[in-house]
């Protein structure tokens, strides 16, 4: 529970686990054995098939705009460089070219790889990745599409760009949410990129030790708003020290942060009065 690189374990709310499998064709146009194994951690549902992770829940318009894209970036930070100081998990398309097939995507299994949630080491690929990513990536066509899910929905908010109208919302959770938006202004962020937008959870430290990155949650947005969101998650799922939270109380640091929590808080699907409560505990120092 500390910010100098103490270990930490991320303990998200359990979510609801499917009990679907791929089927047959999925595993036949990826080319992997009907031998699965869950996986924990990453994307809920995720199975072992052979040497690939088969995830579930895929959007095929994401995946063929995004998918392309992280392998190319993945095979560039496999090789530029002997010393390896961020990777990404490698997109793997099935055998028709295509990326996601029927709600399941691939990627390149990782053996020896091992969760990893210290403070600091999470931030520092955080920021590794976004500087790759600004080279890599030029335009994310999807930034303007309409929301698909709520996480994009709540982004929208959180940002200025969406509807406002709290009161299909609980009322606790809607109570929160309108403190948050009084005190946000315009000040400017930064300039938008192609951001890892669940960047908690989603380090893993493979078998030399590299950071590797899974699960990629694009939005096109500020990197500013993306470390607040990672370590709002960490402090609120992870245990990591509160006092981090003192470091995001004014300028454009308070406004990422403000931004952070609306974009968790409205995704949250019918969040209890407790799990707010949570949220006000540790945004106190903003409020």
């Amino acid at each position: 529970m500390s910010t100098d690189g103490a270990p930490l374990s991320l303990h998200r709310p359990p979510p609801t686990v499917s009990d679907v499998l791929p089927s047959e064709r999925v595993l036949d146009l990826f080319a992997v054995p009907d031998d699965l194994r869950s996986l924990p951690g990453g994307q809920d549902g995720s199975v072992l098939a052979g040497d690939l992770v088969l995830s579930p829940g895929r959007d095929p318009q994401i995946a063929e705009q995004l998918d392309p894209r992280l392998a190319r970036l993945a095979a560039h930070l496999d090789t530029a460089s002997r010393r390896r100081s961020v990777r990404l998990a490698m997109p793997i398309p099935a055998r028709d070219g295509t990326w996601v097939v029927e709600g399941w995507s691939a990627s390149r299994y990782e053996p020896g790889s091992r969760d990893c949630a210290h403070v600091d080491v999470v931030r520092a690929t955080g920021s590794l990745l976004h500087a790759e990513l600004a080279q890599a990536v030029a335009e994310w066509p999807l930034a303007t599409q309409p929301p698909r899910h709520r996480w994009d929905r709540a982004e929208r908010i959180a940002f200025g760009a969406g509807c406002v109208d709290l009161a299909e919302f609980a009322e606790a959770q809607a109570d929160l949410a309108r403190e948050l938006l009084s005190e946000r202004t315009d000040e400017p962020l930064g300039a938008n990129q192609l951001v890892h937008g669940d960047l908690a959870g989603k380090v893993l430290l493979d078998a030399a030790d590299a950071p590797l990155v899974i699960d990629f949650a694009p939005y096109w947005r500020p990197v500013l708003w993306a470390d607040a969101v990672c370590v709002l998650d960490l402090v609120m799922w992870a245990g990591a020290d509160p006092r981090l939270m003192h470091d995001w109380t004014g300028g454009a640091r308070l406004q990422a942060m403000l931004r952070a929590a609306l974009f968790r808080l409205l995704a949250d699907d019918e969040p209890d009065a407790a799990h707010v409560d949570a949220y006000r505990r540790v945004l106190r120092p903003l409020l």
